[in-house]
């Protein structure tokens, strides 16, 4: 755990980065790569999988260490050589687990968050999951494990194949040339994260390309076609719980209602968006057809709403930092009820966001778990051996929070 957050504490200062250059090269020359609160959604769906991740909540069905102590045919050496064959084995294993999370309708709630953005940018990129709580995909992991590459260096290389995925979401780089033929390009990435009826379930590659040439399943992104993102059932809200739950409520609301048995079971396993005949009409969903007649989710939020928004994602973000920075000084229930608390706050502002009812009731919430805290512990996770009186601008800005909330709630809700 404290590894994991050690890392992050040096790459989330690099996203930033890039987000905000990408966002100033994009209005220097004209392109429009962002949109305020899809933004601010994204990097909040990325705080909540870094908190699942911090608190180890995934459920591990069979560990890699397990497969390749009673798996393994040969023992290889830490040499270079099996540095490689890791990178190109996890990224084999991330075609398939990408491949079936596209096409297995129950598999997609795994990932629908990450496609859910209108937008395609590198604050898109964060969109991560929080409901992938159970891991399924253990038996992609077995060539490399029947090869004996040792579980250290399968720790090692994990992170760095992850954040290597991270560069080719922006609209702002064009075809690369001869790189086209090797690497996933932002072209080819531009053309998985499309709805168009020509580049759906295409290029589920990570790294290399030459997995989907293999597969069957390339697509070069055409001029005459230009890419439009999201998902063909659009998910109209900012609240990233929401979206990592939608599509396993819809499916299973469903199952409820179909008469049929058998559809009653299909329906987890059938491809990504079936559903039962007799519910079709009964129980209709609007799904996108044309998509370049698609009218993107907004919300006709006041300039001071989104300016709170934004402060709530940079307080929020620095909380979550000083989180990062303090897990190996923390206890285990520390961090939980820390990152509780990052949660709700961030399912309440991004659902004012939304102008939903619920809001007010999360920040409620929020509040009385944040006066807890800091009277169970004397002040806020010892936040003021860092700087001084650290817990009693964490105190104002609880309040803040809350009375901030009952504004928009009642005076500017319908406006």
């Amino acid at each position: 755990m404290e590894t994991y957050a050690t890392a992050l504490s040096y790459a989330i200062p690099g996203f930033i980065i890039l987000i905000l250059i990408e966002y100033f090269i994009g209005r220097y020359i004209g392109v429009v790569t962002n949109q305020g609160m899809d933004t601010i959604s994204s990097i909040s769906s990325g705080i909540t999988n870094t908190l699942k991740n911090l608190i180890g909540l995934t459920i591990i069905i069979v560990s890699y260490e397990w497969m390749v102590n009673h798996l393994a045919l040969i023992q290889i050496k830490s040499t270079v050589l099996t540095y490689v064959l890791t990178f190109i084995g996890l990224d084999f294993a991330g075609y398939w687990s990408h491949r079936f999370n596209h096409t297995i309708n129950v598999f997609w709630n795994r990932h629908i968050i990450h496609h859910s953005s209108e937008e395609f940018n590198l604050a898109c990129a964060l969109r991560q999951n929080v409901s992938a709580i159970v891991s399924i995909y253990f038996f992609l992991y077995i060539p490399i494990a029947l090869i004996g590459i040792p579980a250290h260096i399968v720790a090692f290389i994990a992170p760095i194949h992850f954040f290597a995925q991270f560069w080719y979401h922006t609209k702002l780089i064009n075809k690369m040339g001869i790189l086209e033929y090797i690497i996933v390009t932002p072209s080819h990435h531009r053309v998985h994260h499309a709805i168009n009826t020509k580049y759906l379930d295409k290029n589920y590659s990570e790294i290399f390309i030459i997995w989907d040439k293999i597969f069957g399943t390339f697509q070069e992104e055409l001029s005459e076609k230009p890419p439009v993102y999201g998902v063909k059932k659009p998910v109209n809200t900012w609240n990233p719980f929401l979206i990592n739950f939608m599509h396993f409520w819809g499916i299973l609301k469903d199952a409820w209602r179909t008469k049929n048995w058998l559809d009653k079971i299909k329906i987890w396993f059938m491809p990504t968006g079936w559903r039962p005949e007799d519910i079709k009409e009964t129980y209709p969903i609007l799904v996108t057809t044309n998509p370049y007649n698609r009218k993107k989710y907004e919300t006709n939020n006041s300039l001071l709403l989104k300016l709170w928004s934004w402060t709530q994602l940079v307080i929020t973000t620095t909380l979550m930092y000083h989180l990062l920075i303090s897990v190996g000084d923390l206890e285990f229930t520390q961090i939980l009820y820390y990152a509780a608390f990052l949660a709700i706050s961030i399912f309440a502002y991004t659902s004012l966001m939304d102008k939903h009812n619920i809001a007010l009731y999360a920040e409620i919430v929020k509040t009385l778990l944040g006066a807890y805290f800091i009277k169970l512990y004397g002040g806020w996770f010892y936040i003021d051996t860092l700087f001084s009186r650290g817990t009693y601008i964490i105190g104002i800005y609880i309040v803040a929070s809350l009375l901030f909330s009952i504004y928009f709630q009642f005076f500017e809700k319908n406006n």
